[in-house]
């Protein structure tokens, strides 16, 4: 049966789901690669304001920087690991101990079948806004399906599909498809990467962001997980006040030097000086500002240079970015302490 999530923000449709899953007679027990699962089938999300895109209800709270990080990485078509890990040392855990992350999003969008699927999106649908033959292709059933005995042949296999990018009343609809989605530690990033990837194309193409939607083929929460789903309160949250919307040649440029200065950011030779330096003397539009701010400030947490990291944050004036950091900061304290 098709459960449909619907809500203004990402925070409340996951509340949704997390609500209904988190009851063991709501989801079927399912065995999965990392061990046992409670599973929904065909669950559909509906964020009418994908703008806000932060899940911040959740137990324990997200990384920002590392969401921010991937978006990043995503939007310049990247795979090389060492961007990410940078922001989430576990992730190798996961996705294996590799240079180059095998169902890397960006990379597949950009590189993978041989030309930019964004540039061709782009242009597609300004020439042709009634289309509906655009389709952002993610799976490549050459490298992604399993062998004849059902083995995986990597150990990161894309998650998600494909997207579907539509123009309608002036507006950029989207749609995500993922063929498997863990609501606890994938759905609330997914959100973010996706819903930022619209507000870029939207900003290409000179139209306002629509209703992001997200189809989970099979939404599950593992049962080590379950009392983390159970734990999550209600959160008010705080409003996303900036914008990712650029024309295209301005955005190509600020996603390219973001790119840069967060490998600077990343770079293990970076002194406090150096970090200093990297994001105070360039100029990007506000809302780019912020995300560096973030990402360097958990840069200089994980090096452990507080007064940096105090420093940085206090710069950032968007108010939703504050609210999850100072969340994911508490979740670090409290686990050392």
């Amino acid at each position: 049966m098709t459960q449909l999530y619907t809500g203004e923000t990402a925070d409340q449709v996951w509340r949704a789901a997390a609500s209904e899953l988190r009851q063991s007679e709501a989801a079927d027990l399912q065995p999965g690669r990392g061990g046992a699962t409670r599973e929904q089938l065909h669950a559909v999300f509906s964020i009418s304001n994908p703008r806000q895109r932060w899940v911040v209800s959740r137990r324990p709270p997200i990384n920002p920087a590392f969401a921010i990080a991937e978006v990043v990485w995503i939007l310049n078509g990247r795979n090389d690991a060492g961007f990410v890990n940078h922001w989430n040392p576990n992730l190798p855990k996961f996705a294996g101990e590799v240079d180059c992350y095998h169902g890397a999003y960006g990379f597949r969008l950009r590189k993978e079948f041989g030309f930019d699927q964004l540039e061709r999106a782009y242009h597609a649908l300004q020439n042709n806004p009634d289309s509906r033959q655009v389709v952002l292709q993610i799976w490549n059933p050459m490298s992604d399906f399993p062998d004849t005995g059902g083995v995986p042949v990597a150990a990161d296999i894309p998650c998600n599909i494909c997207a579907l990018p539509k123009l309608r009343n002036n507006k950029l609809e989207w749609l995500q498809v993922m063929r498997s989605n863990d609501l606890q530690r994938g759905l609330p990033y997914n959100f973010v990467q996706f819903t930022c990837l619209q507000e870029v194309m939207a900003g290409w193409l000179g139209v306002e962001v629509g209703t992001y939607s997200h189809v989970s083929d099979s939404l599950h929460t593992y049962e080590r997980d379950i009392a983390d789903v159970q734990s999550f309160t209600q959160v008010e949250e705080e409003a996303n006040t900036d914008t990712l919307a650029l024309s295209r040649s301005e955005s190509v440029e600020v996603l390219a030097e973001m790119s840069r200065l967060m490998d600077a950011i990343a770079s293990p030779s970076l002194s406090q000086k150096d970090m200093r330096s990297l994001v105070s003397s360039h100029a990007l539009p506000q809302g780019y500002r912020n995300m560096l701010l973030v990402t360097a400030a958990d840069s200089a947490r994980r090096r452990d240079w507080p007064e940096i990291t105090n420093e940085l944050m206090a710069e950032c004036n968007n108010p939703a970015f504050v609210q999850t950091w100072n969340s994911w900061t508490m979740r670090r304290k409290e686990k050392s302490g």
